[in-house]
């Protein structure tokens, strides 16, 4: 097994209060990269011809530009509301929920529902020892409910607490499940609580075993659930420490910045689009609930084409759709912070691919619900987030398709002039993203528009297959098949049809519309069937 490099140990250790912030992450280096950038664009707008106003292709151009006025006032809105949250509300919030940290309020007992399967053991105790550090400065007992599968893992955590915890008033309660699962470790987890003393205005963080808490990283959500009565959940930021590829670990770097803007825009309206497995805070007055719990560990869907089905991964968004169904307030909470451990071994493009289709199966599997909900279980601007998802995943494939069939129109000429635009419009995205990253990567503005292209082109192959799911962190579980071969065969032949037919009809659409290709009239056919 790998090991954490010493690197990647004083990622861990770093205070994220101290990371350069403002002005001083803008470095002279970081400043001299983007002007060489902007630089090498000039000279390739110079040396390229400009064809994007060819007659020809003239209306390609006005509904790519047209897309991406859309796209980017959207993002805009996004980073406007990020900003008012993260300077303006809440600065507040956290100001008040300090003064009623100093007067002295803490939580009755602390609760870490934590799952694991086979975890590293060096990650597993640094996972453990933030845990005691957290416990340790709030002076609050606590219990870790541990849902485990394997004894490899409980071994190594009771003999971690022996040597660094006998001293706090910490108990280890470990329930083996005896289903695989990581839904049904946490259902079996949450039955046991509903069996002993936990009450329902305890605090429960839901926490994964390879997520390392930043210190104070509880400490700061605490306070918000005795400022907000009706606060139900709230989520937190991450930062990754990779231990692979380079440029995994830069493309993780960037998803995250992306969570980050989207997290507080999202929360200005008291919602989030999920509750993020790795670490979330929860009251717990739902959580022990039969409901909640059923909905958790036996969460499905029924599908006009593959049946009715349990999904594999995915609990984030079942306790969210709990949520949002219940009308729940819930916040993200920016400086509380958590490493996520990716230990990355094979190949990194297969991890990667992996990743899209579980995280966008799982938003495809509960976004089709949580709209059905409508405005009126959530404010309206959440609600169009939720809609924007499914028809972004459409609307990000329709400016390369025009691209490519301009490019066979008129030349190659077309293709660098809208590499160019690519270039220029990723770098304007890439500098909203550059505050809210760690440091500023230079390779954000392609990385960031293979992030889109992949990603709306695994939506588009996973919205037919639902039910296709795997997740190779829980020992490569896949969803079981259901029916005979021949029903099988039957229902993979219909999803590839059905794609084949959805991507056909966007080209075609996007085609007719953009001038590039004549649709034949019923007059027309008429008459082409006559003369045939």
């Amino acid at each position: 097994m790998k090991k954490l490099r010493k690197s990647d140990e004083k990622a861990y250790i770093d205070d994220p209060t101290v990371w350069p912030k403002g002005l001083r992450k803008w470095t002279p280096f970081a400043l001299l990269n983007i002007a060489i950038y902007l630089a090498c664009c000039l000279v390739a707008i110079m040396a390229v011809p400009n064809r994007l106003w060819d007659p020809s292709v003239r209306e390609v151009t006005l509904v790519i530009g047209f897309l991406g006025i859309w796209r980017y006032g959207w993002w805009f809105t996004h980073a406007v509301r990020a900003m008012i949250y993260g300077r303006f509300v809440y600065p507040g919030l956290k100001r008040k929920g300090q003064e009623i940290w100093d007067s002295g309020w803490r939580p009755r007992h602390m609760h870490f529902m934590m799952t694991t399967y086979k975890e590293h053991q060096d990650i597993t105790e640094k996972v453990v020892r933030s845990i005691i550090l957290e416990i340790r400065n709030s002076g609050v007992p606590g219990t870790i409910w541990l849902g485990s599968a394997d004894r490899y893992d409980e071994d190594v955590i009771s003999d971690f607490l022996r040597r660094e915890a006998s001293d706090l008033d910490l108990t280890l309660r470990i329930i083996r499940q005896n289903v695989s699962g990581k839904r049904a470790a946490i259902g079996l987890v949450l039955r046991a609580m509903n069996r002993s003393a936990v009450e329902k205005d305890d605090l429960v963080i839901f926490m994964d075993g390879d997520f390392i808490l930043a210190e104070g990283a509880v400490s700061r959500c605490m306070p918000l659930f005795k400022l907000y009565p009706e606060l139900q959940a709230c989520t937190t930021d991450e930062e990754v420490i990779c231990i692979g590829p380079r440029w995994i670990e830069t493309w993780l770097k960037m998803r995250f910045s992306q969570r980050r803007l989207a997290m507080q825009s999202h929360a200005l309206s008291g919602r989030v689009l999920t509750l993020t497995g790795r670490m979330s805070v929860f009251r717990a007055s739902h959580l022990l609930k039969l409901e909640f719990i059923r909905l958790l560990e036996a969460d499905h869907l029924n599908h006009w084409l593959w049946g009715d089905f349990r999904f594999l991964s995915g609990d984030d968004k079942s306790t969210w759709y709990y949520m949002l169904k219940n009308k729940a307030k819930m916040l993200y909470v920016p400086d509380a912070l958590g490493y996520t451990v990716e230990v990355i071994e094979g190949s990194g493009m297969d991890r990667m691919v992996q990743n899209f289709r579980r995280w966008s199966g799982n938003m495809l599997r509960n976004g089709s619900r949580a709209i059905s909900l409508g405005p009126r279980h959530m404010p309206f601007f959440i609600w169009w987030c939720l809609v924007d998802q499914r028809l972004s995943m459409w609307t990000m494939l329709v400016s390369p398709v025009l691209a490519v069939f301009a490019t066979l129109a008129i030349g190659l000429s077309y293709l660098w002039s809208y590499l160019i635009f690519i270039a220029l419009s990723r770098m304007l995205l890439s500098l909203f993203l550059f505050r809210y990253s760690r440091k500023i990567e230079m390779a954000y503005p392609w990385i960031l528009y293979l992030n889109q292209l992949i990603n709306a082109s695994v939506k588009v192959y996973c919205i037919f297959r639902l039910s296709k799911q795997k997740w190779s962190n829980r020992g490569n579980q896949k969803s079981a098949t259901d029916g005979t071969q021949l029903m099988e065969l039957f229902r993979n032949t219909m999803a590839s049809w059905c794609t084949t037919i959805a991507v056909a009809l966007l080209a075609l659409v996007t085609l007719h519309y953009s001038g590039l290709l004549d649709i034949p009239s019923l007059e027309m056919m008429k008459v082409a069937l006559s003369l045939g």
